[in-house]
This record gives C-alpha cells, structure tokens and sequence, in this order.
C-alpha cells in the first residue's frame, strides 16, 4: 500500500488530530494561578466528571483511528488469507550433499517430499530446490503437481566429478595419502554410482558420466595416486558399461586435461604460467570448466544413445601434440621447457 493512499491518509489525519486539538485548547486557554490552597477548596463534582468525560471522548477517538489505520495496512495480508489455496506456496527443499548418498538415504529423501506434494491443496504451487555446496531451483512455482514430481523423482543421470591430490613421487609417498586418494577419486565414483544408479537400473534407462583426467592415460609425476586413480575410473566407467548396459543404463568417462580449476589455481598465480601452459596447447589457450559442461551434456542426453563404455579426451588438443614436443632444430613451434 501506498503513502498516498486514502486509507493511510486518513489514519494520519486521525493520529493528528488529537494533537492539533490539544494544542489549539491550549493555545486559548489562558494561564491560571496555581495556589497551594487550592487543594483544600471544594470544587462541584459536575466539573471534574465532564472533564473526564470529554478527555475520554479523545481517547476513543484516538482508538477508532488508530483500528482504522491498522485495518487499511492489514488489507493485504487478509487478501492473501481469503485468497485461499491459488496463493499459497509449498517449498520442497532437497539435501543433496555427500552424506546424502550413503546407503538410501537420497531416495528415503525422495520417497517423503513425494508424500509431502501428495498432501499439497489443489491448486497450491509447489516450487523444488535442492541445496549442497550451492542452491539450485528444480521446478518452478507451479500449481502443476506433475513438474514437481519430474524434479523430485528418481535419478535418471549422474555425473561423478570429485579429484584430490596428494602429491608426492612413488619412493615415498605415504599409504594414507595413497588411500585416502584412491579413496576420492575412485572409490567415492563407486559408492555414488551405486546410490544413484538403483534407480536408473528399476526404470531400464540412464546414464553415468564419470570425469576422469588425461593423467589417467598419461602419468603424472610426483603427484602420488592421482593418475593411478584416474587410470582405474576409466577401467570402472568400461565395467559399469558392461555391467548395466544390458539393462539399459550407459557409462562414459571424460578426460578433461589442461583445465583451470580450483585444484591447479594455485600454479596460475605465477607470472607468465598461464601462457606457458596455453603454448602446450593446439588450441594455445587454458581451458575452463565451463568446456566441460558441453561434452558432459551430450553423454548425458539421448543423442549418446548409442555411446556406451567410450573415453571422450576434453584437452584443447594437448595430447596430439607430444611429437610436436620432441626437439627437432628448426622444426619445433611449441616451446619446450628450458627454452
């Protein structure tokens, strides 16, 4: 509502107008003598009782323009009351962090915000939000119970993305940092896989995109389990294929190589580092995660329908040119390292 409204207005005028008139008596009333004897005079009842009545008067007056000035602001909120079902709105909010899906909790999840839309009012709009390291909307507010099942009901892709690094050359890398990479980067795909896949396996249809690295084709020094990790996804991703495929579920892995990501930002705050790495390169630039989603998109969809246990290299041309690396005087365009 408003300031300019005329219910506002109105109860402005009505929280002034006491004041204005307490204000104007005073200013024709003139000073009276304030005797101590006047305590002790007698002064007719009739007086002192019209008094009151009159100042009692104001103060219902007051109160009437005081309801009336609450009245026009709750105006609103009593539409939205007596609006009924059509402006009330259900928000479903899914827990989709890691712990999430151990065991069945995920579809335990799934199976009460189920129950939860069942009791929705007909005609309620329900919106589907589901929550981990950021907030993602499912469905929009709807009254269509059908696009909030679509967004609760069970998985039908999953895209298995985790690293973690442990540096350290074989010699010495300790066991525990050995471990707790295989465990990440290998063994955490397995657990999701299993979690989400239960239901792509009832419904005979979906899709498993496991990232891997292009360290898993080629060795990445000093860097402890890492590409031994990657290495054993690409093998995990050929047995899912093998596995499920026959019941309707396909598996492809993605080998992203010289992306720029939270785990190798620190390498590129060194001056000219970027563009070193950018000269390795066919397509002479770093690439982002962003130029993962396409590939990711497409194994996930129905046009890789027919794409089941393949390897699909994501590097900018990188690992095309290793010949183009080896020294060759007056043939070499790529600079190699020490030039």
């Amino acid at each position: 509502m408003g300031l300019l409204a005329p219910w506002f207005l109105l109860g402005l005028l009505g929280l002034g107008l006491p004041v204005w008139l307490h204000l104007l008596r005073r200013r024709h009333n003139p000073p009276r003598p304030f005797p101590s004897l006047m305590f002790f005079e007698r002064r007719p009842q009739s007086s002192i009782r019209q008094r009151r009545l009159r100042y009692w008067g104001l103060l219902l007056l007051r109160c009437l323009l005081l309801a009336a000035l609450v009245l026009a602001f709750a105006r609103p909120y009593r539409r939205v009351l007596s609006a009924g079902a059509a402006e009330r709105l259900m928000v479903l909010a899914l827990d989709e962090s890691f712990s999430m899906r151990q065991a069945d909790r995920m579809a335990r999840a799934g199976r009460a915000a189920m129950e939860l839309l069942g009791k929705a009012r007909p005609g309620e709009r329900v919106e589907v939000i589901a929550f981990a390291s950021r907030v993602r909307v499912l469905s929009q507010p709807s009254s269509d119970p059908a696009a909030a099942r679509a967004a609760i009901g069970p998985a039908s892709v999953l895209v298995n993305n985790a690293g973690l690094l442990r540096t350290g050359p074989l010699e010495t890398v300790s066991l525990a940092a050995w471990n707790e990479a295989l465990a990440v980067n290998l063994t955490g795909y397995l657990i999701c896989a299993r979690a989400f896949g239960r239901d792509m396996l009832a419904a005979g249809k979906g899709s498993l995109v496991h990232v891997a690295s292009i360290s898993a084709i080629n060795p990445q020094t000093s860097s402890g389990a890492y590409s031994a990790s990657k290495a054993g996804v690409l093998l995990l991703s050929r047995q899912f294929a093998a596995e499920w495929g026959p019941r309707g579920v396909r598996s492809n892995a993605i080998l992203p190589g010289m992306i720029k990501t939270p785990l190798s930002a620190k390498f590129y705050e060194e001056p000219g580092f970027e563009a070193k790495r950018a000269a390795a390169v066919a397509s002479r630039r770093v690439g982002l995660a962003e130029d993962l989603a396409g590939p990711a998109l497409f194994l996930a969809s129905d046009r890789a329908a027919y794409v089941n246990g393949a390897e699909l290299l994501v590097d900018g041309g990188l690992d095309c040119m290793l010949m183009d690396m080896v020294p060759r005087p007056g043939f070499n365009a790529t600079p190699i390292s020490g030039d």
